[in-house]
């Protein structure tokens, strides 16, 4: 009786461990999401790493909505970001926006001609203290260590109130299946399914290659991309010498972009 106990025991703990395993393994093999990249920095020497990953945008370098094109194009080719006829089911990381839409919150009745009509880079802003994490119930929108904001795509459940925590409306929801309206597919980002959530990343995974986010890449200069924590880094450069403003900063939620006006 004791030997049959003792090797009841063994089989239940080693199956215990297994499918302990099975459910850590599955967390990290999800086609791609964002869980794997942030596993792959930690073992990849080329890796792009910081204490705090911030951006700043020099506006002063763009004059027209033209100007903003290259960098929400080339993030939409980095992640597969779908282009529907309708305009109700629009997906946006990366896009643009009027200064009184962007900053609702500066009222400046002599405001310069310049800002007040020159369109704004917007995009999810990687809170320090991120509402969206707070209100997601299944942690499929989590913050890591180095600041950035993440999404997990097969965590979400299509619930939504990471968007309606979000203050910035930096989020978009899959109404309808992305995947017919992506032009042109890149093998190397997950794509989504109906009914989840997405934004940006802040490249997640091209950091994790040791590439910069595409649309710094794109903008030959004009958006700057850094460790906030680093006194040397070109984004505490950037912030000591000039005037930068940041999104709704009365709400608390100590946003990671910074504007040069």
């Amino acid at each position: 009786m004791k030997s049959s106990r003792r090797g009841f025991l063994k089989i239940t703990g080693a199956t215990a461990v297994g499918l302990g395993s099975m459910q850590v393994a599955g967390s990290f093999a999800s086609s791609g999401t964002d869980d794997s990249v942030a596993t792959k920095t930690s073992k990849n020497s080329a890796a792009l790493t910081a204490k705090h990953w911030a951006m700043v945008i020099d506006t002063r370098k763009f004059h027209s909505a033209e100007d903003l094109e290259p960098m929400i194009e080339a993030c939409d080719k980095a992640h597969n970001i779908p282009k529907h006829d309708d305009k109700n089911h629009e997906i946006k990381w990366l896009w643009k926006d009027e200064f009184k839409h962007v900053f609702p919150t500066i009222d400046d009745t002599y405001l310069n001609d310049r800002i007040k009509h020159l369109p704004f880079l917007v995009l999810c802003n990687h809170c320090e203290e991120p509402a969206c994490c707070r209100a997601c119930p299944t942690q499929a929108t989590f913050k890591r260590d180095d600041g950035i904001v993440l999404m997990d795509f097969h965590r979400c459940i299509g619930c939504r109130f990471c968007m309606a925590a979000c203050p910035y409306g930096s989020r978009s929801f899959n109404f309808k299946d992305p995947r017919p309206a992506i032009k042109h597919m890149n093998p190397e980002f997950p794509t989504r399914m109906m009914g989840v959530v997405e934004k940006c990343n802040f490249c997640a995974e091209r950091l994790a290659v040791g590439k910069m986010p595409a649309c710094v890449e794109a903008s030959k200069g004009a958006i700057l991309f850094g460790d906030l924590k680093d006194s040397e880094s070109n984004v505490r450069k950037a912030l000591k010498e000039n005037y930068t403003i940041r999104r709704k900063l009365q709400l608390g939620a100590s946003p990671a972009v910074y504007y040069i006006v």
